[in-house]
């Protein structure tokens, strides 16, 4: 991977990014996340009823010989698997959850906010730690501008970061991934299916 130009390709991409809501309804929330078997990639996509969480439909896909992990580049080594899970849907969700950065991230261009413009779908981006942006009455600030929020899920783990992806306000991001919380799981209802649907899958080859 040539970094330099990718970041060139970032920060290009970044102006295309829209942080202004492109839907007027929520009927299903979708969520796709990457897990690691051996040197191969699997993602997992699916997708729930809102605000039941009834599952509608998922999805799988593993990409063998993905690119090298790299710190603030993870799109490019996760994004292609996604896409083809994505992809293989029958009906695409109204908004997809995304495990990673959204614009919470250098170049404001994390694998959520990547992944909408591929997709040219509403995404949000939820982390479980925080590596770029600061706390401010939980809100994260970075250059003096909300980037994101502070998710406290439970009262005995530590909280959520979750930022716009692309097509989603910061409004949206703040209300609507308390929602997603379906006690006493940590992650959004739609990740956490994903999380365990991959799981499953990844116990079996180690």
């Amino acid at each position: 991977m040539d970094l330099h130009e990718l970041k060139k390709e970032q920060a290009k991409l970044s102006y295309c990014i829209n942080l202004e809501d492109s839907f007027s309804e929520i009927k299903t929330i979708g969520a796709a996340e990457c897990q690691v078997i051996g040197d191969k990639i699997l993602a997992t996509v699916v997708v729930c009823e809102f605000p039941s969480f009834k599952v509608k439909e998922t999805k799988q896909y593993q990409l063998s010989n993905p690119l090298p992990h790299k710190i603030g580049f993870v799109a490019y080594r996760e994004m292609p698997a996604i896409i083809e899970a994505f992809n293989r849907l029958e009906e695409e969700p109204d908004m997809l959850l995304v495990k990673g950065e959204g614009v919470l991230h250098p170049r404001r261009l994390g694998i959520a906010s990547h992944l909408g413009l591929e997709l040219n779908i509403p995404t949000i981006g939820v982390q479980d730690k925080l590596t770029f942006g600061n706390i401010e009455d939980g809100k994260i600030i970075v250059d003096g501008q909300v980037l994101g929020f502070v998710i406290k899920t439970n009262e005995f783990s530590n909280p959520l970061f979750a930022s716009p992806g692309h097509n989603v306000s910061l409004k949206t991001v703040s209300e609507i991934i308390p929602k997603t919380i379906v006690h006493p799981h940590k992650l959004p209802e739609p990740l956490h299916l994903a999380h365990k649907l991959g799981r499953k899958v990844t116990r079996k080859k180690e």
